[in-house]
């Protein structure tokens, strides 16, 4: 090019000192049209070299690409729990005194109100029959003075002493005969027994554990949840459960909240109900998989192709220039929610456009690229 504009300014020179300016005139306009033509064949030839020049397409960086698309996308915040027995109670005598029988053994199916042990009660008793003679005298003393009384014999200070010492052994042969129940271990729920902590001849004593009593009709999973999630877990929440002992995995909801931060740990009581399972068993441990967000028509891609700039987040598209050549587009995006690797792109990609995933680290805005 530098050597035909040379050229070109020779010969306008040569003929601008011998000839007329009507001649330089057309002279000039000549050798322009010529430069304008030269110019165009000069590209030409410059593009038919690019297309065949294999040092400048071995420059390309090889990459790879995905389609974007919308899609369903949640993320969750995991919560490692435990199973629990909606009725899971531990049983405890309510008098203290020697195990003189036991009903029952593992595995029996109990009722609520039977008797599944019973605490010596032979002092106890004697005290009963002695009261119940003290009873009989006194009601047989009652009933001639009452006779009497309606006779109008007698004074009526002696009937109502009779009166009195008869109702007031009666209110005492109740409490005895209460007081006798209390030496029985009874079951408070429907369920089957567990585990029985009790031997004949053992000593009983009131808030010692002696026999376990399961129903098993209800299950749940309970959680202590940082505070930092009080905002994000309600009640209704989607929930998949996993229990990794036992192989299962299960889609729940969250049935319970707390309301209170306990001062003590800074934690909050979540719990998710679960159907019944012969393979769960009580204090199983549990994972509790909270969706905390969800978008139901979300364009996701993965989190490590999204990088950072002083114009703030953006992505590499593979486009088509007017060549027909795949070329590298940086693209400002705006990122929401992330989980497991995967990013909610809130602006800034629409459905259709094809994103770089591998080699995207060394690419420039308008690079030439090989998928």
């Amino acid at each position: 090019m530098q050597k035909i504009l040379i050229l070109l300014s020779v010969v306008v020179l040569f003929y601008s000192c011998g000839a007329s300016t009507d001649d330089k005139k057309s002279q000039l306009e000549k050798l322009k049209k010529e430069q304008e033509d030269l110019s165009k064949k000069i590209k030409t030839l410059e593009d038919e070299i690019a297309k065949t020049d294999t040092s400048k397409k071995a420059k390309m960086l090889d990459v790879e690409v995905a389609p974007v698309a919308v899609q369903p996308f949640k993320s969750y915040v995991e919560i490692q729990g435990k199973l629990d027995a909606d009725q899971n109670v531990t049983i405890s005598a309510l008098m203290a005194g020697t195990i003189k029988s036991i009903y029952v053994t593992e595995g029996d199916a109990v009722k609520a109100g039977q008797i599944l042990a019973e605490v010596d009660d032979a002092v106890l008793r004697q005290s009963v029959s002695q009261m119940q003679s003290q009873l009989a005298f006194a009601t047989d003393l009652y009933n001639k003075q009452k006779n009497l009384w309606d006779q109008k014999i007698g004074s009526e200070v002696q009937y109502l002493t009779a009166k009195n010492q008869k109702e007031s052994l009666e209110k005492q042969l109740q409490t005895m005969n209460e007081q006798l129940e209390l030496y029985k271990i009874k079951s408070p729920i429907n369920g089957t027994i567990d585990e029985v902590m009790l031997k004949l001849g053992q000593t009983a004593a009131p808030g010692f554990p002696a026999i376990r009593v399961v129903n098993m009709g209800s299950l749940k999973v309970k959680a202590d949840v940082s505070e930092n999630y009080a905002s994000k877990i309600r009640v209704g929440n989607s929930v998949i459960v996993k229990f990794p002992d036992a192989g299962k995995e299960l889609d729940a909801k969250v049935s319970f909240v707390s309301k209170v931060i306990s001062a003590m740990n800074r934690t909050f009581n979540v719990q998710v109900s679960v159907p019944t399972d012969a393979d769960l068993h009580p204090n199983m441990i549990a994972k509790m998989m909270v969706v905390d967000y969800e978008s139901p028509h979300a364009i996701v891609i993965p989190l490590n192709t999204v990088q950072n700039s002083t114009e703030g987040n953006f992505v590499f598209v593979a486009e088509k220039n007017d060549k027909g050549q795949s070329v590298a587009h940086k693209r400002i995006v705006s990122a929401g929610r992330d989980y497991d690797g995967q990013v909610e792109i809130l602006d800034g990609l629409k459905e259709g456009d094809t994103i770089i995933t591998v080699g995207f680290q060394d690419l420039e805005d308008g690079e030439l690229i090989k998928i």
